[in-house]
């Protein structure tokens, strides 16, 4: 029987979508194309909008050396997953708790949520052709590029100013409702349930605004701020934003949500959160992006997809904040030196470790009792398990790999430095 190793190259899965970056400006495509993805080629006029890492039935990756499926050479192999991670997380079966991607996002997602574990189960059993899976989806995004996104309702003053300033965007609102929501957002001491269902109610009625209503003041608006008539009071950043999603979606009712969510720049090595019930979108750029092991999303606009809008609606938390409520700051990761920066949500199935080296340094990293699934995306090195020749393995751009649970790792960079990320699950 030939040796099991802890850590091997794995063969991830490229997805194309419409809203991906065509051709070889795509990271996806850059990092499937450089670590010699079986069957990958990139062409120019194609998009690629997704890298994914994992074991969803979807789209699993495989052992690159021998194409055998993630999941079932885990489930040969049960050491490589843990077993208090596989009594925590129902894992016997070789799936991973959480899933890791590349996005390359040239047109903007839709307007969409995931749901909590209770409403996804309800959805898969009630829908199962649309909602695949029982699983919850919570999160977390971090940007490789300048990333631009949507996410999470604006605070009710923010909105409320919207209303009052943007004439297109007011009128669309039915009159008693649009009073209703200002009076609260300027109350001195709102209750958290009367805010609530105050920006629920504005919510429901933008996403359910007849075509005959919605369509001329989007046309206005876009034609307003085409030429460049823009009234000082309003928001600077968003005509920028609502001429590009609706070049992008003419006349979408998810144009309007420019109003109702924070819009924010992500620099590199910066991240967000986004747990069940939190609307967002992203509009453009490229990221890190790791989740529970689900591909449930209940989209409302921005998208030729089913709109499942009375699921949106009644699942959605209405927390309305700054954007900062988002943020995940990075901190050290346990037992390195420092080059490893630790992004830890507030959820069991996954965190994500940075490791940026210069060139020729060493990092080391302490055992987890989880799996891993880590991604070089800059530069290249070696990663050693152990000190026979055997427990080593080289790592170029693109390349993806898995380690084990209970083993400690070396990590080496090259000469021109290295950059990867590293996704793990440990049992609490």
């Amino acid at each position: 029987m030939s040796k099991t190793f802890p850590v091997f190259k794995i063969a991830p899965t490229a997805q194309q979508y419409d809203w991906g970056k065509v051709g070889s400006a795509s990271k996806v495509a850059q990092f499937a194309s450089a670590s010699k993805l079986p069957g990958f080629t990139t062409k120019d006029s194609e998009p690629y909008a997704e890298l994914w890492m994992g074991t969803h039935t979807k789209s699993p990756s495989r052992v690159f050396s021998s194409g055998e499926e993630l999941s079932k050479h885990l489930a040969s192999h049960p050491q490589l997953v843990g077993q208090r991670v596989a009594d925590q997380f129902d894992a016997s079966n070789g799936n991973l708790p959480f899933l890791f991607k590349v996005l390359s996002i040239e047109k903007a997602l839709s307007i969409q949520s995931h749901p909590d574990k209770v409403t996804a189960e309800k959805l898969h059993a009630e829908q199962p052709d649309i909602y695949k899976d029982p699983n919850h989806k919570p999160e977390m995004t971090i940007a490789l590029t300048p990333f631009r996104a949507m996410c999470g309702f604006r605070p009710l003053p923010s909105i409320a100013a919207a209303l009052e300033f943007t004439p297109e965007f007011g009128a669309l609102i039915p009159s008693a409702i649009r009073s209703s929501f200002v009076s609260i957002s300027h109350s001195s001491q709102p209750t958290a349930p009367t805010e609530k269902a105050a920006l629920k109610e504005l919510f429901a009625a933008v996403m359910t605004a007849e075509e005959s209503v919605f369509k001329p003041l989007l046309e206005a608006l876009v034609a307003r701020y085409s030429a460049n008539q823009i009234i000082p009071t309003e928001a600077q950043d968003l005509p920028e934003l609502v001429l590009r999603l609706n070049s992008q979606f003419p006349g979408d009712i998810g144009v309007f949500c420019a109003f109702l969510l924070n819009y924010i720049t992500l620099n590199p090595g910066e991240a967000i959160f986004l747990g069940a019930g939190e609307p967002h979108a992203y509009v453009s750029g490229e990221c890190i992006e790791c989740m529970a092991n689900s591909d449930n999303v209940i989209r409302a606009g921005l998208t030729p997809k089913l709109r499942d809008i009375p699921n949106l609606v009644s699942g959605l938390t209405y927390n309305a904040s700054e954007p900062a409520k988002h943020f995940v700051f990075p901190s050290p990761f346990s037992g390195s030196s420092g080059a490893s920066s630790l992004y830890d949500p507030p959820v069991p199935e996954f965190s994500v470790v940075q490791v940026a080296l210069g060139a020729d340094i060493d990092e080391a990293h302490k055992a987890v009792d989880g799996p891993s699934i880590a991604i070089v995306t800059d530069g290249s090195g070696t990663i050693r398990w152990g000190t026979d020749d055997s427990e080593r393995l080289d790592l170029g751009l693109g390349d993806v790999f898995f380690v084990g649970a209970e083993t400690e790792v070396s990590v080496k960079a090259g000469g021109e430095g290295l950059v990867l990320y590293r996704a793990f699950v440990e049992a609490e």
